[in-house]
């Protein structure tokens, strides 16, 4: 079977490379799943750079978090799916529901756990999530690291999203765009952000309410505040460093801002603007298969359709990659096998 592989010590994508391996047997309490397609996350550009958590990696290592497909086979005492059901990857593999916690377990695409991005993979029967029915494999590929962190941001914790309140989402890459989707879907008024009128015309016909281009009105967040009225409530942030200025600036009393970023790392982390306000800041790190089911839920109920902007074949990963990296982004990439 054919699997991409970032290898040992990988400092760039010249780093990578599509090899021939045998295929793998299911388990006890394994499945093997038969992967049809894959979405690239910024964490995938970063990990074959070495430049994520831990550094380089240290063993060769199968990329990519995010793949859907259909189980072929199923190991000894599997009992909750069976060959034949459309199922995607668990983000993390030990995290079935509740808060965060320790517990959590690998990361699929970082050591030490294998990735999607091959054409058959073995998960444990707890690290797979049934897909939602209304979606074809290469949208629901684009779920399980994004669309997980935006529900996470918006309709978990203390408090969701509720009908009539706002919400605030920074750019046009995946989570930012499936987190339009959701909160309007929940009744939400979105302000959206972008440097691209043309991206704003195009986050407007997904039902963005109000838009700014952030090049052109450089204090945004309290643009985006007026814009809601006084405050926004919730505030998907997934700048970093560079944008939880203004981000802060944005949300109002009572506010929540989801904090998610890491696409900037310098800036104004001072949170002290918080305090005159009752706002709070929340830390967001994808979440639990439970949340990921109640996601699923929630898609096919609204019908929502998840922003692919382009596909890519197994064999041109890294133009995906590359793509996934330019400007030009909008939504998801997705890598079909």
């Amino acid at each position: 079977m054919r699997q991409w592989v970032i290898r040992a010590g990988a400092s760039s994508l010249d780093d990578m490379t599509l090899r021939d391996v045998p295929e793998p047997e299911a388990g006890p309490g394994e499945v093997l799943l038969r992967v049809r397609a894959c979405s690239l996350n910024f964490r995938d550009q970063i990990i074959p750079q070495g430049l994520y958590m831990g550094g380089t990696v240290a063993v060769d290592t199968v990329p990519l978090s995010d793949g859907a497909g259909e189980i072929v086979a199923v190991g000894a005492g599997v009992t909750s799916v069976k060959p034949g059901d459309r199922v995607a990857g668990t983000f993390f593999q030990n995290w079935i529901d509740g808060p965060p916690n320790p517990g959590a377990g690998p990361a699929l695409g970082a050591p030490p756990a294998t990735g999607m991005l091959q054409d058959l993979v073995v998960l444990p029967e707890h690290g797979v999530v049934p897909l939602a029915a209304s979606l074809s494999f290469e949208e629901a590929a684009c779920l399980p690291c994004a669309g997980v962190t935006a529900w996470n941001a918006l309709m978990e914790g203390p408090h969701p999203v509720r009908p009539g309140e706002s919400v605030l989402v920074l750019g046009t890459g995946g989570v930012s765009l499936l987190a339009l989707q959701i909160a309007k879907a929940a009744g939400a008024q979105v302000i959206a952000t972008s440097s691209s009128d043309e991206k704003l015309v195009r986050v407007a016909a997904l039902g963005a309410d109000k838009t700014i281009n952030y090049r052109e009105v450089p204090a945004w967040g309290a643009a985006a505040a007026d814009l809601a009225g006084g405050g926004v409530d919730h505030v998907v942030e997934v700048g970093g460093a560079g944008t939880l200025k203004q981000s802060i600036a944005a949300v109002g009393f009572g506010g929540e801002i989801a904090l998610i970023g890491v696409l900037t790392r310098e800036g104004d982390t001072n949170p002290h603007p918080l305090m005159f306000k009752g706002g709070s800041i929340r830390g967001i790190f994808v979440g639990s298969r439970g949340m990921a089911a109640r996601l699923n839920a929630f898609i096919d109920a609204h019908g929502i359709k998840p922003v692919v902007d382009r596909t890519f074949a197994m064999e041109d990963a890294l133009e995906a990659y590359r793509y996934q990296a330019s400007s030009a982004l909008f939504g998801k990439v997705v890598i079909t096998l």
